[in-house]
């Protein structure tokens, strides 16, 4: 227990070095400033942001060359995961380089198959480590990744909204599965400022989403048009209108993968 115990707080020293000293060898985000989450009300909390991201998963990633002007970085902060009545919470662990200057996204991903009756115990827990992610400095918005399941709706929802509550000037972006905005009664009553369709690694149905996507050019939850998930290794879609555009990479970004991808993505921008 105890060696658990150092384990976290050396993973939590490391977090706190990287952010507040920017230590390039030891730290995972280096280059910015400490700017803070809050950002001032307005009609469209992510106005202000870039049109693209590129999503930096766990593994170490060097994005110092990205144009800051055009792109931003979605990083993964920590992840949750929910048992049948715990919480645990694994933070980054491997090192990301960026820039000074680029508009930088903390990404929280909450995975809970084990859990399909939540607690409003865990519900509190998350909410802690929601807040936390959306307060690293140089944070410009917070993104939730959770595939809840139809039993934990509720918790999820309850959750948005009590973070809504603590938190009401960040802006909350969420990825969604394709089939959520199929659902305008589900994804139109969460209160956040885009949920981002993922329309990659879709198993059997993605056929079938690209096809009436195709057919109709877009979603039909306002929520869901304004904002797409692409991965570099996938085919996309036909979409129409502007939107922001997150891209995902199998492997480590380059800076040759990335302007490629970038490039296409800014026909919708």
């Amino acid at each position: 227990m105890i060696s658990r115990m150092l384990g976290r707080v050396a993973h939590q020293v490391l977090w706190t070095r990287s952010c507040c000293l920017l230590a390039i060898l030891s730290g995972l985000i280096a280059g910015n400033g400490c700017r803070t989450a809050h950002a001032a009300p307005q009609t469209n909390r992510l106005a202000s942001l870039p049109a693209v991201f590129l999503w930096a998963w766990e593994r170490p990633e060097d994005l110092r060359f990205i144009d800051t002007r055009t792109t931003g970085v979605a990083f993964l902060a920590s992840t949750i995961t929910l048992d049948r009545n715990s919480v645990s919470i694994r933070p980054r662990l491997q090192p990301i380089l960026l820039s000074p200057h680029v508009s930088i996204i903390s990404v929280v991903r909450i995975e809970g198959d084990g859990a399909p009756n939540l607690l409003p115990d865990q519900r509190r827990r998350v909410l802690a480590e929601l807040m936390k992610a959306a307060r690293l400095p140089g944070v410009a918005a917070l993104q939730i990744d959770f595939d809840a399941r139809l039993s934990q709706r509720d918790f999820y929802r309850d959750l948005l909204n009590e973070l809504r509550v603590a938190m009401p000037n960040v802006p909350v972006s969420i990825t969604a599965l394709a089939s959520w905005c199929a659902e305008p009664k589900w994804i139109e009553s969460l209160p956040v400022d885009e949920a981002v369709p993922m329309l990659f690694r879709m198993g059997t149905g993605s056929r079938e989403v690209h096809a009436r996507l195709d057919s109709a050019g877009d979603f039909h939850p306002a929520v869901c048009r304004g904002s797409v998930g692409l991965s570099t290794d996938e085919p996309w879609p036909m979409l129409s209108g502007r939107r922001r555009v997150y891209l995902f990479s199998p492997q480590p970004w380059t800076p040759k993968t990335a302007r490629k991808a970038v490039f296409g993505a800014q026909r919708w921008n």
